[in-house]
């Protein structure tokens, strides 16, 4: 029995030694297995070294009570405190792995196995795995054996005899021993098979590039061709020997896969294949030929970079290599390459389940897959010119891409140095149960356990903590730089020696990127990052970043292109890139906003301090938010009223609406676009909403600040008559477009004691000048006053008093002028006469007991008549998103006709609003919930084009773009990636389909 005061010095020295169990442990060096050494210090010392001390102790005790007998357990302490290299490795392995430790508890005498430490041991290759493996003659004795290899591997990593990069390149070589071994026994058991066929095994990913993990999927691709016997036979049968082939490799996956007593080795995965789990297990040479030719999409090129052959017939490997080989070298110029890429990489993250993205180490952001994604990416695009990239081992082609100066050497070193770190990590999260994962636990011993086994013994956890931020950031922040940033080395002064990009480099980087024109893409690059200015710094800063968010549009060389106009105008203005570098969304707002189109381009360019919007804080006005009606006017009428003229006055209100309409196209891409800050938005609805009450609400106000200049400007405070302004279609409807007129009614009333020709007078003068203040041509963009749905159309009078609009509709009004009266709403100038003129007009769109026959089947004949004499010759109906079948007529004209008929009863169809309309026509049964979706959708689409046509061309237009840039942009505003603007029209074609059988039941037959 210990006495107490032993007792407690053990205690004391177990705690200091690392053991956080240290009573259990202290019974454990009392028993009898560990009496013989119980008071050599070396073995506390050396257990105090591992990992986890008490999990070595317990699997040390585990191990002495497995052996055979008492001499057998005796070698073993006298070899374990005699020979320290044996005690290292053996302790070292029992305290990082429970899972090996279970392993010679049930085979004791493999510890042997770590006793010879010659230095052709230190770093076994393949042939030394091999024989191995060479007896194993089943599956139970082959994992064995592969346990025994595995051991011997796991003791040289935890001692630090191997790097990282050489024990990936150990497990890999282990793999190929173990696939050929598998091999061997499926052939024994079916030699008729073996003598049909030839087969090879090609390794891919880790195993490929020889960089395996400890317990990974071990991916490869099965090629068979007829073997001697099949040959032998005139018209021997391929059929026959495929059929014999993939018997032979669906056992030696079986092999390796299934769990017996001795657990698994590791899944087969033969995913990676032509068609995947659909696509036949193995194929002759020319038929995965056939297939890489015409079939395969990017990402399994990106696969075949890592493809090497390890088992089976060697020859037949080497040809499939040798085929393959130059169509990987050609992926780079597929269109899209790079897109795809990025697009399959952004997919593996949203993919990774909330609760685990940020202890990833290998899918997650800054994880392992962003160094592999890039390197591999970089390889494809210079590596058709450039052999010495083709490695398909990810630190290896990161230190070729250095030196060639496809990357920056310090950031190939920093990323080298994150990679390693977080493989180490992976590789000891992996040894301890030897299972398949790649997330960081969460539990603190687990934690303490890691951090020991990775050298950090201070304070484990928080220092394991520390380092896996600290790397992780070091990857996100690099990993697509990695990319870019050469691109500005390659127009810079650089130090002497320092690799650069070549000119052909840069000009192959820039075109995977998408850029039409690489030499004037550089030299925008040269303009803005070159000198040792302040601001030239910042820029090399910005622009790797900034170049992949141009990269991610439609026309890159629009967004580089407009980003250096910008830069020029705000260049030494010192808030201008100091918002980009330090306001998270600022320069990623920039960057969409400048590749999307030419509308806000322009927009901003004409006043290019409206950049501050973009920020974070938002500088004038708060951000991309659109103002308020009330604020709006507010800000109009004031800068109005300091103006010394009519025309300064409008100047004003016309720059106010420039700036907004910056505003509302900014946010409206942003929303559209989404970005790392702000998500895509979900509802399309909404973004359809606020442009359309953005943009009209702002006209309202401009049209308000611009009555008031030309009244002050010709009449002081007060006109001679009372004067509104009745807003029309899309603008009454609160639906106006970027590219939409401000369609409208004029509206006068003398005043008490004014003669009414005077009256008339002043009326049309100001309506005159309203409308030649606003058009006349200057750096904001004009808005045009179309009043032509006022009685009589273009021969009326453009003014009329309220009389005489009481007058004419009583008397003259047809149904279609009723109908434009649907969407009318005072928008400006007095409120009293506005309201007054809605009362009058009221019983005409909403009439008592509803629309009658004769006004239905007017409507029903005016609608057919515009669909058939106004569509554009040469426009193909079904994409017209006007006119076209499905479109916005045929959904605007079926709400209004149920507003007319139902309006008197159905006060919710009182509105102006097409949305409102038909949400109250479905809460009042009259369109059943899955038709209002179907026009909703049909009307929220139609309207997304429009305004997609306006952004990307700068000018108004109801069809889809025919030039294919145009109309790519048109499709990523709408959430279209690259290479999917097919899918875009079909699924308008689709919608409007739908829509248009709705529209034929309720418009023409309700």
């Amino acid at each position: 029995m210990t006495a107490p005061g032993r007792r407690s010095s053990t205690f004391t020295r177990l705690l200091r030694h690392g053991f956080t169990e240290a009573s259990a442990a202290e019974r454990l060096l009392d028993g009898p297995e560990l009496a013989p050494i119980r008071n050599d210090p070396v073995l506390l010392e050396a257990l105090g070294a591992t990992a986890d001390p008490d999990l070595a102790l317990r699997g040390l005790v585990r191990l002495l009570e497995a052996q055979p007998s008492p001499t057998a357990r005796r070698e073993l302490l006298d070899t374990l405190i005699a020979a320290k290299p044996l005690r290292d490795r053996l302790l070292g392995v029992l305290g990082a792995s429970a899972a090996l430790g279970d392993h010679l508890a049930r085979h004791a005498g493999d510890w042997q196995a770590l006793v010879t430490y010659e230095p052709r041991d230190l770093h076994p290759g393949l042939e030394e795995f091999e024989r191995g493996l060479a007896e194993a003659e089943d599956p139970v004795s082959l994992r064995v054996a592969y346990r025994r290899c595995l051991l011997s591997i796991a003791a040289r990593d935890v001692c630090g005899t191997t790097g990282v990069a050489e024990t990936a390149a150990e497990l890999a070589d282990l793999a190929t021993a173990t696939l050929r071994a598998a091999l061997r026994i499926a052939c024994a058991a079916a030699p008729e098979d073996a003598a049909l066929c030839r087969l090879a095994v090609i390794a891919m990913g880790k195993c490929g590039g020889h960089e395996l993990n400890y317990v990974s999927d071990v991916d490869v691709i099965f090629v068979g061709e007829a073997g001697e016997a099949v040959e032998a036979v005139e018209g021997g049968d391929e059929q026959a020997a495929l059929r014999a082939a993939t018997r032979l490799a669906s056992h030696m996956m079986r092999i390796c896969s299934e769990t017996t007593v001795e657990g698994s080795i590791w899944p087969v995965d033969a995913n990676l294949r032509p068609e995947g789990r659909n696509g036949p297990l193995v194929r002759t040479l020319s038929s995965h030929v056939a297939y890489y030719q015409r079939w395969a999409k990017t990402w399994e090129f990106q696969a075949l970079l890592k493809a090497r052959p390890v088992a089976g017939d060697a020859e037949l490997g080497a040809r499939y290599v040798a085929a393959l080989d130059p169509l990987v070298w050609q992926a780079a110029e597929r269109e899209n390459f790079v897109a795809d890429v990025q697009k399959m990489r952004r997919r593996v993250v949203e993919n990774i389940p909330v609760s685990e993205v940020e202890r990833e180490l290998k899918l997650g952001p800054g994880g392992l897959r962003d160094v592999e994604f890039a390197v591999q990416l970089l390889q494809l695009v210079h590596g058709r010119t450039d052999a010495s990239l083709r490695s398909g081992t990810t630190l290896d082609a990161l230190l070729a891409l250095a030196a060639g100066g496809y990357v920056g050497r310090e950031d190939a070193v920093q990323l080298g140095e994150s990679y390693r770190f977080l493989r180490l990590l992976e590789h000891r999260i992996q040894l301890f149960r030897l299972r398949r994962t790649h997330l960081l636990p969460e539990d603190e011993a687990d934690l303490r356990r890691l951090g020991r086994s990775m050298g950090l013994r201070a304070d484990p956890v928080a220092e394991l903590t520390r380092e896996w931020k600290r790397h992780n950031g070091v990857v996100r922040r690099l990993h697509e730089k990695l990319f870019y940033r050469p691109l500005l080395d390659a127009v810079a002064q650089l130090a002497p020696g320092e690799a650069r990009l070549s000119p052909e480099a840069a000009r192959e980087r820039l075109v995977a990127l998408g850029y039409a024109d690489p030499a004037a893409a550089l030299r925008h690059l040269e303009a803005l990052a070159s000198g040792v200015t302040r601001k030239a710094a910042i820029q090399r800063t910005l622009l790797p970043v900034l170049l992949g968010w141009f990269a991610d549009s439609a026309d890159p060389d629009a967004g580089l292109l407009n980003f250096r106009k910008v830069s020029d105008a705000l260049g030494k203005t010192p808030w201008y890139l100091r918002l980009l570098r330090d306001e998270g969304a600022a320069a990623e707002n920039l960057a969409r906003v400048l590749s999307a189109g030419r509308l806000a381009p322009d927009l901003l360019m004409r006043a290019p301090e409206a950049v501050a919007l973009l920020g974070d804080g938002g500088g004038d006005g708060g951000g991309l938010e659109p103002r308020g009606r009330a604020q709006l006017e507010q800000e109009v009428l004031a800068a109005v009223g300091r103006a010394e003229s009519a025309e300064q006055g409008v100047t004003a209100a016309r720059g106010v609406r420039r700036r907004e309409l910056f505003r509302t196209s900014a946010a409206d891409i942003v929303g559209s676009y989404g970005t790392e800050a702000q998500p895509v938005e979900a509802d399309q609805g909404a973004l359809v909403d606020l442009v359309g009450g953005a943009v009209s609400d702002l006209t309202a106000a401009t049209l308000a600040g611009t009555l008031r200049a030309v009244v002050r400007g010709g009449w002081g405070d007060t006109l001679p008559t009372r004067f509104t302004v009745i807003g029309m279609g899309r603008f009454g409807g609160h639906e106006l477009g970027y590219g939409s007129d401000a369609d409208v009614l004029f509206v006068h009333e003398p005043r008490e004691g004014v003669d009414e020709r005077e009256a008339a007078q002043a009326a049309n003068r100001v309506v005159a000048e309203m409308r030649r203040l606003l058009q006349i041509p200057s750096a904001d963009p004009p808005l045009l006053v179309d009043a032509d749905l006022r009685p009589e159309g273009k021969s009326g009078p453009l003014v009329r008093t309220l009389t005489s609009y009481e007058a004419y509709y009583r008397r003259w009004s047809l149904v279609w002028e009723s109908q434009a009266l649907l969407r009318a709403e005072p928008v400006a100038g007095d409120e009293d006469l506005g309201r007054r003129f809605m009362e009058l007009i009221d019983p005409l769109r909403y009439p008592r007991g509803g629309l009658g026959e004769d006004a239905v089947r007017e409507i029903r004949r005016l609608k057919a008549r515009m669909e058939a004499e106004r569509l554009p010759r040469g426009a193909d109906p079904k994409l017209h998103t006007k006119l076209g079948p499905g479109g916005l007529s045929d959904v605007e004209w079926t709400v209004q006709l149920l507003q007319m008929r139902h309006g008197d009863e159905v006060a919710g169809l009182r509105t102006t609003r097409t949305r409102e309309a038909l949400a109250a026509a479905r809460g009042a049964g009259l369109v059943s919930e899955e038709d209002a979706a179907t026009l909703d959708e049909a009307w929220v689409l139609a309207t997304r084009v429009r305004n997609a046509v306006m952004l990307v061309r700068g000018r108004a237009g109801d069809t889809f773009p025919s030039e294919p840039r145009e109309l790519a942009a048109v499709g990523r505003y709408l959430g279209y990636g690259p290479g999917h603007v097919g899918d875009m029209l079909d699924a308008y074609r689709r919608t409007a389909r739908r829509a248009r059988g709705v529209v034929e039941e309720l418009f023409y037959e309700m």
